[in-house]
């Protein structure tokens, strides 16, 4: 999931780079290798993650309110066995972020927030499920959408799996966030450095902090087999800058502009990777 990223120890980066929750005294914690019993679990509590944001894909309609499809997250993560990740994590109210448009993550569901044609909608949602977690955004196009919106939600897409292409036992953090930081920008938009994405497992973020950006103030991590990362691109159109809403919660761009986000909870393999939250196996 994007929700909350960053909430790992790192060393103090020169360039601060924000953690998702508000006023979170970060903790350090090692980078977890999940055992075949472990991994099995996750399998599970991702589908159940891609199930539920495959059923909101599906039934999103112009006069929704984001109110609407929380309820409808909570009461289908519940049927499945799970409780919802995020209600109530660090006092989050709810059981998805639902941010549009402009919103870039951590948006709170509201009953007069009415969902509109030409929305440029973020549905974020975890599942915690005996003992583990599964993570995953969608951005969703609210029937039609602009041209350049379009454009937006396709190539916060194609980075995410730009990303995921380089996933594999002995590549480094840096070979997924210059694959996704090169395709975002060779189309004219710009990546979210404030956060991050991050391991998932038996916590709802583990080590290590998986950046979408070419930077050196970061640990530039070599992935393991074993390893569950959530891997997460924040696009924007505009300004790759953000700010914060008086809620605490809610980040939006600092230019008004549109920005698109995809999240997979993906399982590092010998020769290659796993997505756990594959929503076309569901």
């Amino acid at each position: 999931m994007n929700i909350f990223s960053d909430l790992l120890a790192n060393p103090a980066p020169k360039k601060k780079v924000k953690s998702q929750l508000p006023s979170l005294q970060k903790q350090r914690r090692r980078i977890e290798i999940k055992s075949t019993r472990e991994i099995e679990i996750m399998r599970q509590s991702a589908k159940i993650v891609a199930t539920v944001l495959k059923e909101i894909s599906e039934i999103v309609k112009p006069g929704m309110t984001t109110a609407d499809l929380d309820a409808h997250a909570e009461k289908r993560i519940r049927e499945m066995g799970a409780t919802p990740s995020f209600k109530g994590y660090y006092g989050f109210p709810a059981s998805i972020c639902a941010s549009i448009n402009n919103e870039v993550v951590h948006g709170i569901p509201n009953r007069k927030k009415v969902i509109c044609s030409g929305d440029v909608l973020k549905v974020d949602t975890g599942a915690f499920y005996q003992g583990f977690h599964g993570d995953s955004c969608i951005t969703i196009a609210v029937e039609e959408v602009t041209p350049e919106a379009a454009k937006l939600i396709r190539v916060a897409e194609e980075a995410l799996y730009k990303g995921i292409e380089q996933v594999k036992a002995g590549n480094r953090l840096l070979d997924l966030a210059g694959a996704i930081q090169d395709h975002v920008e060779a189309n004219g938009f710009s990546i979210v450095e404030e956060f991050t994405g991050h391991g998932v497992g038996r916590n709802l973020h583990e080590e290590p902090s998986v950046f979408n950006f070419r930077t050196h103030e970061m640990p530039n991590v070599k992935l393991r087999s074993g390893m569950t990362l959530a891997i997460e691109p924040i696009v924007n159109a505009g300004s790759k800058h953000t700010r914060t809403l008086s809620d605490k919660w809610t980040a939006v761009t600092v230019d008004n502009s549109f920005s698109a986000q995809f999240e997979h909870t993906v399982l590092v393999t010998e020769d290659g990777y796993e997505i756990l939250t594959d929503r076309t196996k569901v």
